[in-house]
């Protein structure tokens, strides 16, 4: 297997939402990226999204007019897998959220790349172990799964399939490390790997709340961004208990958790949204009416505060 000084170039798959900010990370480490798009005209709104993600970094000092160049330098658009794995070290895929496309992809790089090279998946929650189990080499198969946005979040969950050998992992885990990343290497895969799982875990219950009529969408958000929300960014759900007592903590639960949401089906709430086509901000309605100046700016916030957050970690700041 390829070891991280190995890694010279990078075969970086899908150009949309996640290919492109995955694109930036390894350039921005002095990688060579084939980044790879179906259409001439994916590459051209991938550039786009590029420069402008440039814009905002040089506007916060996070890059300087001459790193740009060097950076764009190093960003290949093609559109031809063929042309994508060339001289590749190292493969990230970030193409539709579907197994059979998924495995299609990669059933045709395996006759371009060398079973040497690793194959990761930027998937937020599928199976490794069926996404690679129409490979001839499935223990070099993983999952890196980075954050959206990926040029501003700095987890990536790396998630092995039940064949990925070890040594794929640590590898895995050592690029995501180089190119600036938090990584979390999970002892095996489940169901939304771990962040997801806390995610949906946190959302169902606060559709339900609101379901229940106990509280507003807004008042739901609320409780969330001023109590929670600031405290999870220095300490993990595990953290605080420990810091506020497991005794208290279990007590607690002893007779919430019986009261807390348990559905296994998805929330009818947004089944109805979705039935109904309010998709939420794409389609300017959702769970909350969205004018598009509230949307930019809520936008322009979130990317304010994740952008604070990077300084604070390039400055060594715990929190």
């Amino acid at each position: 297997m390829k070891q991280l000084q190995d890694i010279k170039t990078v075969c970086n798959l899908g150009c949309g939402t996640m290919g492109f900010g995955t694109a930036i990370a390894f350039a921005k480490s002095g990688y060579e990226v084939n980044m790879f798009g179906r259409k001439d005209a994916s590459i051209e709104r991938a550039m786009k999204n590029i420069h402008l993600t440039f814009e905002v970094m040089k506007a916060n000092d996070l890059l300087t007019e001459g790193e740009e160049k060097e950076l764009l330098s190093r960003i290949h658009g093609v559109t031809t897998l063929k042309d994508a794995a060339a001289n590749a070290d190292f493969l990230i895929e970030s193409v539709a959220e579907d197994v059979s496309i998924k495995q299609t992809v990669y059933k045709e790089m395996e006759d371009y790349l060398g079973e040497d090279v690793i194959f990761a998946t930027d998937s937020s929650g599928l199976s490794p172990t069926e996404v690679a189990s129409v490979l001839k080499h499935p223990e070099r198969f993983v999952v890196a799964h980075f954050w959206n946005p990926p040029h501003l979040i700095p987890l990536v969950e790396v998630v092995p399939g039940k064949q990925t050998t070890q040594e794929v992992v640590d590898i895995t885990w050592q690029l995501m490390e180089k190119i600036g990343k938090k990584p979390v290497a999970l002892l095996k895969e489940a169901p939304g790997f771990v962040g997801n799982r806390l995610q949906f875990a946190l959302l169902r219950e606060a559709l339900y709340c609101v379901k229940e009529g106990i509280a507003t969408p807004e008042a739901v958000d609320t409780v969330c961004k001023y109590s929670i929300g600031r405290r999870l960014s220095v300490t993990g759900p595990l953290e605080t208990a420990d810091l506020g007592g497991l005794d208290i903590f279990y007590n607690i639960s002893a007779y919430l958790n019986a009261d807390l949401a348990d559905d296994k089906d998805g929330s009818a709430i947004m089944k109805k949204c979705v039935d109904e086509g309010n998709l939420g901000a794409k389609t300017g309605t959702g769970l909350y009416p969205w004018k598009p100046e509230e949307l930019a700016e809520i936008k322009k916030k979130r990317e304010e505060i994740l952008i604070e957050w990077l300084k604070k970690d390039a400055a060594g700041e715990k929190f």
